[in-house]
């Protein structure tokens, strides 16, 4: 009797223990916010690779497993895994002071030794690495002692500190995860020194990312974030509905997962609070002025194409307000972008007349112009992740077909998106500049990067001055030239239109009501997650 009442007891036990494992593999999965220890953030896309000397992977997530040894903050340039720096008279040595109390995530020592095999790692793989500037510009790399790390440039380069600070390439991996002693052919781990570490990921399913609690600036509050992949639109609307996300934020292509209606019908519920921040970027058309054979090639279509945005009504009608009117490639706060420009609002008579000088004719019965028998046609490309760009996309189209335009609307992955703009395979396509920490300098650098904007800049009639000022300007130390030398450049590309302005966007957070410590970085790619804690 008492073996039988033994046994009895130990199945009850057992399936109160399968019990309980069950309901926490579904808080796990669906209640993350209510645990009050993981945030479930949707994501359109897999984190991908997560090499930080190479591309293709997460910049959010990038962010959160490696740092660099300086910040790029709203009051300027500060310490990270280097607690100060010295700079000499000559701009050209940069002797930075390491932080003595860091450990990668596989408890391998962040010394100089690490910075300066991490360093060379990106420079080996220099053509990479050619849209940003300090990589032509790196002459040695040496380490004077453990905690002493010295970086020989071959000329002044004012944006040094600036493109260190970037998410990549110039973060830090352990270097027992390099492959025969270089990132370039892929890594064997991702162990960062930053506040979390990659902890399991499926890909095109999902990626956990687990709490550094030896972090050097202190383990975070939140013990685990999880990037699930779902599509942008109703699927994570209704993911966040039934709590198997609970957070969301505008993404590393600058797309938001849901729209503003479905952002309100949230913020009704009252579990979900908005934040967003300040103005980060400029969302645009970009024109390839080199391809000769399509009229984006012309400046006077392209401009044409300016005056038929009706900017206002996308800011209202599309964004809710939520984004303004941009009417230049940068908004006045970024630094050197405050200069005096030609103005083009919305216009439909001046497009008009701006084709017909150009020889564009539209034929009594035709709906689209001509010009030696070839129609005023051109392909746009946009973000097929996007809840937004196709909604501007069908808008624009529309509103150009009352001039004579005809276009094509092509929905693509962002990453093929990305590789028409370095093969030039493209009439126009959507994209935006950099963002706050990284311009003017970032975008206007990569004007002349084949692997980015060289085929937009390349066919304009000032090329060659254009590409001569930005030499120029990333490496005087005269700072009233270096404003000349910007708003020169800046006129330029203005008066070509080949980077035709949309919306000044933000960073939009859709997160539980009660997590606090929600804040923003100067970069629209990545989130203090570290700093967030739930009530």
């Amino acid at each position: 009797m008492t073996r039988k009442i033994v046994v009895l007891l130990s199945a009850f036990i057992v399936s109160i223990v399968l019990l309980a494992g069950c309901s926490g593999g579904n808080a796990a999965k669906t209640g993350a916010a209510d645990s009050g220890k993981e945030l479930v953030y949707a994501t359109a896309k897999d984190i991908n690779d997560m090499n930080p000397h190479l591309y293709p992977g997460s910049l959010p997530a990038q962010g959160m497993v490696y740092e660099s040894l300086v910040e790029n903050t709203e009051d300027g340039i500060k310490p990270l895994l280097a607690e100060s720096w010295d700079v000499s008279e000559d701009g050209k040595v940069y002797t930075f002071h390491l932080r003595k109390d860091v450990k990668f995530h596989d408890g391998e020592p962040f010394n100089a030794d690490a910075v300066k095999q991490n360093i060379e790692a990106v420079q080996s793989n220099a053509s990479k690495h050619s849209w940003i500037k300090l990589s032509t510009k790196i002459v040695s790399a040496s380490v004077l002692d453990e905690h002493t790390f010295e970086l020989v440039l071959s000329e002044p380069y004012y944006p040094a500190l600036l493109e260190l600070s970037m998410t990549r390439p110039y973060v830090f991996i352990s270097p027992k995860d390099f492959v025969n002693g270089e990132t370039k052919d892929g890594v064997s781990g991702h162990n960062g020194t930053g506040p979390y570490k990659l902890s399991e990921h499926k890909t095109d399913q999902y990626a956990t990312f687990e709490a550094n609690e030896n972090y050097w600036g202190g383990a975070p509050k939140v013990n685990k974030i999880t990037a699930k992949v779902l599509p942008a639109g109703e699927t994570t609307f209704l993911a966040l509905q039934k709590g198997e996300v609970n957070f969301i934020f505008t993404d590393d292509r600058g797309s938001d997962s849901i729209d503003v209606d479905a952002m309100n019908q949230l913020m009704d519920s009252g579990d979900f609070q908005l934040v967003r921040s300040k103005a980060m970027n400029t969302k645009m058309i970009v024109a390839n002025s080199s391809k000769s054979d399509s009229p984006a090639h012309e400046t006077a279509v392209r401009e044409a194409i300016w005056y038929s945005i009706d900017r206002e009504t996308i800011s209202k009608q599309i964004f809710s307000g939520t984004e303004t009117a941009a009417n230049t490639l940068f908004s006045s706060n970024v630094n050197y972008a405050n200069v005096e420009l030609k103005k083009r609002g919305f216009d439909l008579d001046t497009a008009k007349q701006l084709l017909e000088k150009a020889g564009w004719m539209l034929e009594k019965g035709s709906e689209v112009r001509t010009k030696d028998g070839k129609p005023l046609a051109m392909k746009l490309y946009y973000d097929v992740s996007s809840s937004s760009q196709k909604t501007e996309a069908e808008f624009i189209q529309n509103t150009l077909k009352k001039v004579g335009v005809q276009l094509e609307l092509i929905g693509e992955e962002s990453s093929s998106i990305a590789n028409r703009r370095a093969t030039g395979d493209y009439d126009l396509l959507f994209n935006q500049t950099w963002g706050l920490a990284y311009d003017p300098q970032s975008t206007i650098s990569a004007f002349t990067s084949e692997s980015a904007y060289y085929h937009t800049t390349s066919g304009i009639s000032k090329a060659d001055e254009l590409y001569k000022n930005i030499d120029e300007v990333m490496v005087t130390m005269d700072e009233e030239k270096r404003k000349s030398l910007y708003a020169d450049i800046l006129t330029i590309v203005h008066d070509e239109a080949v980077f035709i302005p949309l919306t000044n966007g933000s960073v939009t957070i859709v997160a539980p009501t009660g997590l606090q410590g929600i804040s923003f970085k100067q970069t629209q790619f990545e989130l203090p997650f570290e700093q967030m804690y739930f009530e």
